[in-house]
């Protein structure tokens, strides 16, 4: 890379942190600033959480001065940036542009309003519209707000998604794009565009909501106020960006119908993409709009799959993270190799996380250990646990995959596996041979954040296409093999998986113990 080679930027708001990544013309990564963060419920709103623009904004702002100067460039080398984001968590602004309201994507507050969508009938005919349903979705949020803060709802003059906010904060313009949109649960699929009719049936002001643009569009540029806080140049061409699974998809060149992939980061996402708007009639999994014209991607949530494995690191794991700040290792590397000493089957224990996505009834069991055997420490303790999460989120994505080849009727053979969950070697082992299929893993793992770059050199004219620059730049590093004997383990010990969760989910509907999360309406 010379000095005067230029730099594209991607902002990343993920689930549990945010980041800023530059990235040069080959797609390779070179500087990065990240910082980690949790969504306060609001006083006194159970299942609320509250997404802080302005302590966002603060975090944002340090990450791309950290990524500037880690790449000991000028931000005049930056040609463009480009934003991403968790999906479905929204905006509300006032006609000044004043953030008004804001949620992420699991805010659950709006229980009772998606309950009485799903006993009018409305629920089915948003999902059969907008492929989601209404449990995190914007029709009973903007229900809620109605019914418990009306005077925010009659000052908002403009609505946008967490990664909108992002490119609205940097330029000052309102724009959303198909992917992000989508997610909403205000769109129609089949014209990647607003709903007219799901706007009409939720009692919404279409004039609030923003132009859609495809992703690699230039929206605008990034202002005085915005460069004086960041440090990028004003001027700096700001790009449509989009959803972060679908740019995860973009960047590894996934846009033909038919290739699985697991997206690893705060939730994992596994995805086929389809050539038309394909609606599970069953209503376990969901559908939105790619980030490509004419794809739609079908994916399950494992949700909190990766927040899971931070709590335990955070919560159980200080000697470990004592020791690898003394061998200056991340604590996941240490932790992962210690784990590998564990048979497959954790010992018997068995990890109660998220379950297999069934979106019209989204609720999860209490989080637990189950199986423990007190009388042999060694053979069940803390590192059987950290195996047992890891095993846990692979089940789920068996789940999910038995649902993908049900739906498209395609036999699906190998699967990409990216995010911060494949930078290890023990979790994609336990993922290839649960799913049964060889598993390949980028060089990237920051997928999502390199899907924003090259859509961000797009529209620098640094590249004339992002998923054809993709398929040029995007390389694997390694492929996991599966061993057909712990294949065929596995699978026994998935049904059992199933039924224990099954069990636990009884606790949880019992009213007896809290769920890891439930969704409005479930």
């Amino acid at each position: 890379m010379s000095a005067a080679s230029p730099l594209v930027m991607a902002i990343d708001l993920g689930t549990g942190s945010c980041r800023a990544a530059l990235f040069d013309e080959s797609g390779s990564q070179v500087a990065i600033g990240q910082r980690e963060y949790a969504h306060a419920p609001a006083p006194g709103v159970p299942g609320s959480q509250v997404f802080d623009t302005t302590a966002v904004w603060s975090l944002v702002v340090q990450c791309i001065r950290d990524a500037l100067a880690a790449a000991g460039r000028p931000a005049a080398a930056v040609a463009a940036v480009a934003a991403t984001s968790m999906r479905e968590g929204m905006v509300l602004y006032d006609s000044g542009g004043t953030e008004l309201w804001a949620c992420p994507n699991v805010d659950s507050r709006a229980s009772e309003e998606a309950t009485e969508l799903v006993r009018s009938g409305a629920a089915r005919r948003i999902f059969d519209l907008a492929g989601d349903w209404v449990a995190i979705t914007a029709p009973a949020r903007f229900r809620w707000i109605a019914s418990h803060e009306p005077e925010i709802l009659a000052a908002t003059a403009h609505v946008g998604m967490l990664g909108d906010w992002v490119a609205t904060k940097l330029t000052g313009e309102f724009t959303t794009d198909p992917s992000l949109g989508s997610s909403s649960g205000l769109f129609d699929l089949g014209k990647r565009s607003w709903s007219e009719e799901i706007l009409d049936l939720c009692g919404l002001d279409a004039s609030v909501f923003p132009p859609v643009l495809e992703p690699g569009t230039v929206l605008g540029a990034v202002t005085t106020r915005s460069a004086e806080e960041t440090g990028l140049d004003v001027g700096t061409p700001v790009v449509v960006g989009g959803a972060d699974t679908q740019l995860a998809l973009a960047a590894l060149g996934v846009h033909r119908p038919g290739r699985f992939t697991i997206v690893g980061g705060s939730f994992w996402q596994q995805t086929l993409v389809a050539d038309e708007p394909l609606i599970d009639p069953a209503g376990r999994l969901r559908t939105l709009c790619h980030t490509v014209p004419e794809r739609w991607m079908v994916e399950g949530i494992g949700f909190y799959s990766g927040m899971v494995m931070r709590w335990f690191r955070d919560g159980f794991c200080e000697l470990e993270k004592e020791e690898a700040r003394r061998h200056g290792l991340d604590p996941y590397e240490l932790l992962e190799e210690k784990a590998r000493l564990v048979p497959l089957g954790s010992g018997g224990l068995v990890g109660i996380f998220s379950d297999v996505m069934q979106a019209n009834r989204w609720r999860h069991a209490s989080p637990s250990f189950i199986g423990f055997d007190v009388a042999s420490p060694a053979r069940s303790g803390r590192m059987a646990c950290y195996r047992a999460i890891e095993e846990s989120a692979a089940y789920v994505s068996l789940g999910h995959l038995r649902i993908l080849q049900e739906l498209t009727r395609r036999q699906i053979d190998e699967a990409i596996f990216t995010g911060g969950a494949a930078k290890g070697s023990l979790w994609p082992q336990i993922v290839a041979d649960v799913l049964g299929v060889a598993v390949h893993i980028p060089v990237v793992k920051e997928s999502t954040a390199l899907g924003a770059a090259l859509y961000a050199g797009v529209g620098a004219g640094l590249w004339e296409d992002a998923c054809g620059k993709a398929e040029r730049v995007v390389r694997f590093d390694r492929t996991f093999e599966p061993s057909a004997a712990a294949h065929e383990q596995y699978l026994e010990l998935f049904e059992r998986w199933t039924q224990v969760y099954r069990h636990e989910l009884e606790l949880v509907d019992s009213g007896l113990v809290n769920p890891l999360w439930r969704a409005a309406g479930a």
